[in-house]
């Protein structure tokens, strides 16, 4: 089959049409899990519209209106669940509690490890996924942190200033203490990328041992204060335009239509520290 040279590029329409990530598409791609009209994808490959697609020899069909109407969810992870949407541990996953996505999918923006709670966006857009996620675009993240014990004064100074990690050079954007009792101390912490457990091994790297981590803010959405673990729900129109403002896209017209005040789900516990006024 010659390739199409007057369509978009496949990660392009694979993540406009809420089926994954741009990330996620170029990991099929690399492993050869995508055909295009029975011929195995490359990244280079374009699609002009009627080609037919499989995913480990299976249809993939795009969504028709999932451009049109792309959805952003806000949801208020607890400890204990994963970000996979199964786990070889049967161990409980985000999207046992999610709504249907209706048309497209739920594509995690970031993922928080099974330890972590806090603020979990998913979106049917994966431009929108992409850009929030990729580093180039530097979108805050804050979290609140306990440590155990003191923490000396050069070890914050290092935190700012940087600390050598495995997979290259990292520090905290801000570190401001935020209370505690006894040996528990709590700060709030900001990031400007998402690499894995990049919050504990930052800590870890200077000798300082975390017992709990939430994650408060993404970009310019902070985590509600009505809400409690377990909760999702549906950003609202001035959320939404403020999340596509932040890496700089145009918000869809279609996007966002007025939702109930009331949280898709109310399976939550005890509230958690919220960001500091």
């Amino acid at each position: 089959m010659s390739e199409p040279v007057d369509g978009e590029r496949i990660q392009k329409v694979l993540a406009g049409a809420g089926v994954a990530s741009r990330r996620e598409v170029d990991r099929w791609l690399q492993s050869g899990r995508l055909a295009v009209n029975g011929r195995v994808a490359t990244p280079g490959d374009r699609l002009s519209g009627g080609e037919k697609l499989t995913l480990d020899g299976k249809p993939l069909a795009l969504p028709k209106q999932a451009r049109s109407a792309p959805r952003v969810l806000l949801y208020y992870k607890p400890e204990g669940e994963v970000c996979t949407r199964s786990d070889p541990q049967g161990r409980p996953t985000i999207f046992d509690r999610l709504p249907p996505a209706g048309q497209g999918r739920w594509i995690t923006v970031g993922r928080l490890d099974v330890n972590t709670s806090g603020l979990l966006l998913l979106t049917t857009d994966g431009n929108l996924a992409n850009r929030l996620m990729h580093p180039s675009w530097q979108v805050e993240r804050e979290y609140a942190v306990r440590v155990l014990g003191e923490v000396p004064a050069t070890a914050i100074q290092r935190l700012l200033e940087g600390v050598a990690l495995d997979d290259g050079p990292a520090r905290f954007l801000s570190l401001v203490e935020a209370g505690g009792s006894g040996a528990n101390h709590w700060y709030h912490v900001v990031i400007g990328e998402g690499r894995k457990r990049e919050v504990r091994r930052l800590w870890e790297a200077v000798g300082v041992r975390v017992s709990r981590l939430i994650r408060v803010r993404f970009g310019p959405l902070a985590l509600p204060p009505d809400m409690r673990t377990g909760d999702c729900r549906e950003l609202r129109r001035n959320e939404f335009a403020a999340l596509y403002r932040a890496v700089d896209l145009k918000m869809p017209a279609a996007a966002a239509p007025p939702v109930p005040r009331k949280t898709l789900s109310q399976k939550g516990g005890k509230g958690s520290p919220r960001r500091r006024k």
